[in-house]
């Protein structure tokens, strides 16, 4: 079963591509660590270029779901970084460009989005941490158990 999106009629639409919560059916935590905008060589992809960075990111978000056995449409929640509320529109543009990819059902995680002075390194714009549920395997049905043997009773003598 694929996680579900809560909507509440106490609440507005949210204001961009996330749901205001989720459930998801019980199955194995998987945490990813923030996630910056560099390629494999550790190199900032488009230095200054916020899109370039979030795509990278979130890339890089997919990579980790992906050696942990999950998919992006695991995700139940992202929380986001950016180092100047002048780069939202375009961490905007680069989910509007991914997400339909990531969730072709059109359910978006939470996301968590702040505004902070800086990252690890100056020339980083934006990092994305997640958190995702990797769904449990079907279990086998039980089998049925073995009966233990009789042991045989000791003849008593009277």
């Amino acid at each position: 079963m694929a996680p579900k999106a809560i909507t509440s009629k106490e609440l507005g639409p949210a204001l961009g591509m996330y749901s205001h919560g989720m459930t998801v059916p019980a199955g194995e935590i998987v945490i990813v660590a923030g996630q910056v905008g560099t390629d494999r060589a550790g190199e900032v992809a488009g230095s200054g270029d916020v899109v370039a960075q979030t795509t990278q990111a979130f890339e890089n978000v997919r990579a980790v779901l992906t050696a942990a056995g999950c998919a992006t449409t695991d995700v139940v929640r992202f929380q986001t970084f950016l180092t100047h509320a002048t780069d939202v529109d375009g961490f905007m543009q680069a989910r509007r460009e991914l997400f339909p990819k990531y969730f072709p059902g059109g359910v978006y995680p939470p996301n968590t989005l702040l505004i902070i002075s800086r990252l690890v390194k100056p020339e980083l714009l934006v990092e994305i941490e997640a958190m995702a549920v990797k769904p449990a395997k079907t279990a086998a049905p039980p089998r049925a158990k073995a009966r233990p043997a009789r042991r045989a009773r000791a003849k008593r003598r009277r």
